[in-house]
């Protein structure tokens, strides 16, 4: 009976010493992580002023309901829809097929498998800069469709064209990036299910349809949510591209890119830009918890 109180105080010490532990992780957290998310939250409820001192003034849900009226806000999101709806599955199927293709055994796997991840190594800027010099009019793209007799297109300029330039220029640098994470949960599929397949005289394409497509279920829900996460929160390239103004005529514009506008470029928006920046997070988490629902991962209570 004497002994319960002393397990209870070493369970307690034991506690204590590994929130101790944590305790460098946890302030990181609450200091760059959930400070600014509360701040911003709150930020998004007033009218800031910053020049001068920083000036707040209480205005309720206006800057919610602003939103409704602002033009460039709508555009701003209709540009986003596109990108993540073109973007996510392209990216996420062009993953699973590179992927599959490096694990079937071929010659010169190896090297494959690096020059694929190349482009995830490379900086974001960087990499903008350069699809920039090549979609240059006299640029490697329109040398390349004008070699086969294509139309050739202004893919900086044109407002029809420059947002799926940024998409290809996502999809060629993000893809190989899922592609990894593909093939390490191809590795953990066993081999008697291919070979069970085989007996029953399945091809290629059967066996990567009905083995490997369902084995990767919850891998290619993982990719979707992660793609989905990223493709809303889309800047740094759209920014580049367009030197941080949307164009060409908002073409390029993005939600995120439109917050860094009215946050720093305009004079009393950044609680307006707080309250837009809220609104992306809660429209992330609906389409992430509905990616969910639908991929019947886990039940939505």
């Amino acid at each position: 009976m004497r002994k319960e109180p002393t397990y209870s105080k070493r369970a307690l010490i034991e506690s204590g010493q590994g929130y101790l532990f944590m305790t460098p992780t946890l302030f990181t957290i609450g200091v760059f992580v959930l400070l600014p998310i509360i701040y911003a939250i709150f930020l998004s409820f007033h009218q800031v002023e910053l020049l001068g001192g920083t000036n707040l003034e209480f205005v309720g849900f206006d800057n919610f309901a602003r939103m409704i009226d602002d033009y460039r806000a709508g555009i701003a999101l209709w540009n986003t829809f596109q990108y993540v709806i073109i973007v996510v599955p392209t990216q996420t199927l062009l993953a699973l097929v590179l992927a599959a293709t490096l694990n079937a055994g071929l010659k010169g796997e190896k090297f494959f498998r690096i020059v694929y991840f190349l482009p995830t190594l490379t900086s974001s800027a960087v990499l903008t800069l350069i699809f920039m010099w090549m979609y240059n009019p006299e640029g490697a793209f329109n040398q390349f469709l004008d070699l086969f007799g294509l139309p050739t297109y202004n893919w900086i300029n044109d407002p029809n064209v420059a947002l799926f330039a940024i998409m290809i220029m996502n999809i060629w640098a993000t893809a190989p990036f899922f592609m990894v994470i593909y093939l390490a949960a191809l590795q953990d599929i066993p081999d008697s299910l291919y070979e069970a397949a085989e007996l029953d005289g399945a091809g290629p394409f059967q066996k990567f349809r009905y083995i490997t497509v369902p084995q990767l279920r919850p891998i290619t829900s993982f990719v979707v949510i992660m793609g989905i996460i990223g493709t809303f929160q889309l800047f740094d390239q759209s920014y580049i591209f367009s030197g941080g103004s949307g164009g060409p005529s908002n073409s390029t514009l993005t939600v995120v890119l439109l917050i860094y506008q009215y946050a720093f470029d305009g004079i009393g928006r950044m609680g307006y830009a707080a309250a837009l920046a809220f609104a992306l997070a809660f429209i992330i988490l609906i389409a992430t918890v509905i990616q969910r629902k639908l991929s019947k991962e886990e039940t939505i209570y």
